[in-house]
């Protein structure tokens, strides 16, 4: 018993109160049948009614008083009869409700694996049920989802610092052999992944947490153009040519997630390259909102592995493996954003290694004209 039901006073069971209706409509409709046949005895005349032949004819009295004998048993069966079948109707339309109730209750315990699966046409109950299941379904992915979130993070987290426990222990033990300027640029290093990931881990939870969140005019065109010129640096380090084609998408986002969300692609762009490839941005405003797509050349990646790409700590090797560049978030962050703004996210591979991401943000009515 829930806490709302132990403080909750004990009343009436609905189907006690269908059955008490029933049985009041029918009392009400026999009450209704009674007057009306009242009424009718009222023209028949009264004292002693001569009938040809010498017969014997029932007068107003007679009729009536035989009339609410008879119309009071009625009543009292059409209470009885009501009271009965209103509890068997009752139980029988209620029968879905308690299947439904009785799942809820199991899934208040801890198990998300019940559904209602109600068979039968389509009506309110199981419209009712369809959307508890489809409710449950969702809980349950998005439960997995924070438990597998949580195993990655905690094992990306823990890591790091294994290492750096790791080479304090080996410069403890070697004092004569140990050089401590490597050492602290190992340590310095390796916290910087530790930061990194930690920071990607905050940017994935505030775009989860943010579905209500402020929104304003944006042109996307602008907000990618400050994204590339903050990579445009690690770009040319490593050779990476950067062909932008921006054209105005004005739509309502919020800015800050925009620009997280270019960084990242446009990041994940350049980071997983080749030495001297390149790296394709276009905007643009397409009849199903404003439409963002990065490509870039690297390594040939399996299709199968892309679907997985969005999922955290992954990227197209696998799962991320301290020591690479990059916390493993990145499309994951992205997909998270694009679901804040109720956008599409479609991540393909390239025949010819590297990967196409296409980002679609919807444009509110006010800016679709």
């Amino acid at each position: 018993m829930t806490p709302s039901e132990a403080g909750r006073p004990a009343g009436l069971s609905v189907r006690v109160k269908l059955a008490l209706s029933y049985a009041g409509f029918l009392v009400v409709a026999g009450a209704a049948l009674f007057v009306v046949g009242f009424l009718l005895l009222r023209f028949v005349p009264e004292g002693n009614v001569q009938v040809v032949g010498g017969g014997f004819a029932p007068n107003r009295t007679n009729l009536i008083e035989v009339f609410v004998r008879y119309a009071s048993w009625a009543l009292v069966l059409l209470v009885i009869f009501g009271l009965v079948g209103g509890w068997v109707l009752a139980g029988f339309v209620l029968r879905p409700l308690d299947r439904i109730t009785d799942v809820a209750r199991r899934v208040a315990a801890g198990s998300l694996n019940h559904r209602v699966s109600l068979p039968g046409r389509r009506d309110e109950l199981t419209d009712l049920a369809d959307a508890f299941d489809a409710m449950l379904a969702r809980m349950q992915h998005t439960l997995d989802e924070e438990r597998r979130f949580a195993a990655n993070a905690s094992h990306e987290l823990r890591t790091p610092h294994a290492i750096i426990r790791t080479m304090v222990e080996v410069a403890q033990a070697d004092r004569e052999g140990r050089d401590v300027d490597t050492l602290l640029e190992r340590i310095a290093a390796t916290n910087d992944r530790a930061i990194a990931t930690t920071e990607a881990l905050l940017a994935l939870a505030r775009a989860g947490r943010d579905a209500g969140l402020e929104k304003e005019r944006v042109d996307l065109a602008a907000v990618v153009a400050e994204a590339i010129a903050e990579v445009q640096a690690d770009a040319e380090a490593s050779g990476i040519r950067i062909d932008a084609a921006l054209d105005p998408a004005p739509m309502w986002g919020h800015p800050t997630l925009l620009h997280r969300l270019a960084a990242n692609l446009l990041q994940n762009a350049v980071v997983h390259n080749v030495r001297g490839g390149a790296v394709s941005v276009t905007t643009s405003r397409g009849p199903s909102g404003a439409v963002l797509t990065v490509s870039n050349t690297g390594p040939v990646i399996d299709p199968s592995v892309v679907a997985t790409l969005v999922e955290p700590f992954v990227r197209g090797a696998g799962r991320v493996r301290t020591g690479h560049a990059g916390a493993g978030l990145g499309l994951a962050v992205v997909a998270s954003i694009v679901r804040t703004h109720g956008g599409t996210l479609d991540v393909s591979a390239r025949a010819e290694g590297g990967l196409q991401v296409r980002v679609t943000l919807p444009v509110e009515a006010s800016l679709s004209a």
